[in-house]
């Protein structure tokens, strides 16, 4: 990722560059740069056709979803870099090319939400994102000759000496909250969260979150395809990314992830939200980031589960910090 500069907006430059990660069991969290070629559309293809392509990668990448072809359109819409009405060739080749990559497929998906950096543009096999001022929710960065004989447990606690004040780290989990929320079960299905680390989410100046890396969310059709029935001996064998992992069932790897998004953000924030929260509080709030954390994806009732736990505690923050000044 670089800073630029995209008309007069300060932006990030994300290009395809860098090596993609790899998993354990052969497949990648976005392909490899020579894989995003630029070989298709080919000269010719009606627009027709090119949306008939993105339709049927988008029902690879998100299953048979009833409003599809919405988003084709909404798709040819951001292809049309200088909106003049039509999608141009070379327009059409870097729209497919993007579109392979999940972060940027994302973004023009949440585009309307809040919590989502600006696409500001995009050229070839990179695209522009606004900046966001702070670029991780929290921790500091220390030397790696420090990072070696620092206990595990004083690094954890000092991860939290440079925050926010408390009422605005609750606005700031409040928006990590309905994030979840952007994604879960929305109108393109369900997408989930695959490295939920605090250098994936940062914050502006009125401290609103925003997700500065989304690379590691994955459509949750495109996760089951990928991991059912791998072969495995344990059920650290059916890890996908860092934080979706299933169970090892007969020596093949199940479909179902084990926690859902909302379980992984509350441990996230755990620590971050209980240390300096207000006594008066402190007791509920631990209790309800408790019941968040044991979440299970495949439990009965859990869409109604989800909804509560998480509407509970948007709620239990929104009522601390409503009438405050410092939020």
């Amino acid at each position: 990722m670089y800073l630029g500069i995209w008309g007069n907006l300060e932006g990030v430059i994300k290009c395809q560059m860098e090596d993609a990660l790899h998993l354990d069991f052969g497949t990648e969290l976005e392909p490899r740069k020579e894989i995003v070629l630029f070989d298709k559309p080919t000269r010719g293809t009606t627009v027709q056709k090119f949306k008939e392509m993105v339709h049927n990668l988008f029902n690879t990448k998100l299953g048979d979803q009833g409003n599809l072809r919405e988003l084709v359109n909404l798709i040819l819409a951001a292809a049309d870099g200088n909106k003049d009405g039509h999608v141009s060739l070379p327009e059409a080749k870097s729209a497919w090319a993007l579109l392979q990559l999940n972060e940027f497929l994302l973004m023009v998906i949440l585009q309307d939400k809040e919590h989502t950096p600006k696409l500001l543009g995009f050229c070839g096999d990179l695209y522009i994102t606004e900046r966001v001022p702070y670029t991780s929710l929290y921790g500091i960065s220390l030397p790696w000759i420090f990072e070696i004989f620092v206990p595990q447990g004083l690094r954890k606690r000092m991860d939290q000496w440079f925050t926010p004040s408390w009422p605005r780290k609750a606005k700031i989990v409040i928006g990590l909250l309905e994030f979840v929320e952007d994604i879960f079960h929305g109108p393109y299905g369900n997408f989930l969260m695959c490295d939920t680390s605090a250098k994936n989410f940062g914050y502006n100046d009125k401290y609103d979150l925003k997700v500065v890396d989304m690379r590691s969310i994955v459509p949750e059709m495109h996760l089951k395809d990928t991991i059912k029935d791998r072969p495995c001996e344990v059920d650290s064998d059916c890890i996908y990314g860092t934080d979706c992992s299933t169970v090892c069932d007969q020596r093949k790897c199940t479909a179902d992830v084990s926690q859902p998004n909302l379980a992984k953000i509350c441990l996230l924030v755990k620590d971050y939200l209980l240390r300096g929260s207000p006594s008066e509080i402190r007791e509920e709030l631990e209790k309800q980031i408790y019941s968040c954390i044991a979440l299970k994806a495949v439990t009965k009732n859990m869409e109604m589960q989800h909804s509560l736990i998480l509407n509970n505690l948007k709620a239990l923050l929104w009522k601390k910090i409503s009438h405050t000044n410092d939020s």
